[in-house]
């Protein structure tokens, strides 16, 4: 008997092993590709120029014109360790790979703002392990050029809010006929919940929706310390008068 449990334990051991050195060989594989994808979208098109080229639109808003509120907001929904990585959350991604090996999909990509910025402005949304080492690559780069308040500015600064709303100066002027600066904490906390499903939570065609959604955002910046339930709750008050 103890030879044959020791023999399934071998057998389990190389099993494991063959596994690892399998997902080795196709991560490396992806990862070649992946590269070759930055850097041939990086040639076309410098990080620099792409930065120039977004900086100089009408109405682009400079990180300091932004409401505190907005950026806690933006920050605890979609990338709550901005401050602290590099670029890329390998925590979020391996929860993400996790979740997406139970699920048998690609549903889950956990992309930092920073992997969101450079996918948007470089890349297709498509769900391929390749473009997700694209962007990771472009993250990489672009973290050691450029300062977390820029890249936090270039983001809002380019990413759709829905209603035909690209960026943060045409959704606040759309939805609540004001600059970023003179948003109040509501119409911020609004605001920042939008890109994550732009046609679904429109406050102009769908107001509950987006209430819900603003409300998840509340929930996250609790759970992140920077608003307490109390405030959150006042919010919330607003959301439904």
């Amino acid at each position: 008997m103890r030879t044959i449990l020791k023999g399934i334990g071998k057998l389990f051991c190389v099993l494991i092993l063959v596994l690892l050195v399998a997902a080795l060989v196709v991560g490396g594989w992806f990862g070649v590709q992946g590269y070759n994808m930055y850097q041939n979208a990086i040639e076309d098109m410098p990080i620099s120029k792409k930065v120039e080229m977004i900086r100089s639109v009408d109405n682009f808003v400079e990180y300091e014109e932004l409401p505190k509120i907005y950026i806690d907001a933006v920050i605890s929904v979609e990338d709550k360790r901005f401050e602290e990585h590099h670029g890329v959350d390998y925590l979020a991604i391996c929860r993400a790979v996790w979740n997406d090996i139970r699920t048998f999909s690609l549903a889950e990509g956990g992309s930092t703002i920073t992997q969101q910025l450079m996918k948007n402005e470089y890349f297709t949304q498509e769900k391929k392990l390749e473009r997700k080492f694209a962007e990771i690559f472009a993250a990489w780069d672009i973290e050691k050029q450029y300062s977390k308040e820029d890249i936090f500015e270039l983001y809002v600064n380019t990413i759709y809010f829905g209603s035909g709303y690209y960026g943060i100066y045409d959704a606040a002027e759309g939805y609540f006929g004001k600059e970023p600066s003179e948003l109040n904490e509501y119409e911020a906390v609004m605001l920042a919940g939008l890109p994550n499903a732009p046609s679904a939570y429109s406050p102009d065609t769908s107001p509950e929706l987006a209430k819900q959604r603003m409300r998840q955002v509340l929930d996250r910046m609790v759970e992140c310390e920077v608003i307490d339930q109390t405030e959150a709750d006042n919010l919330l008050a607003q959301a439904d008068e």
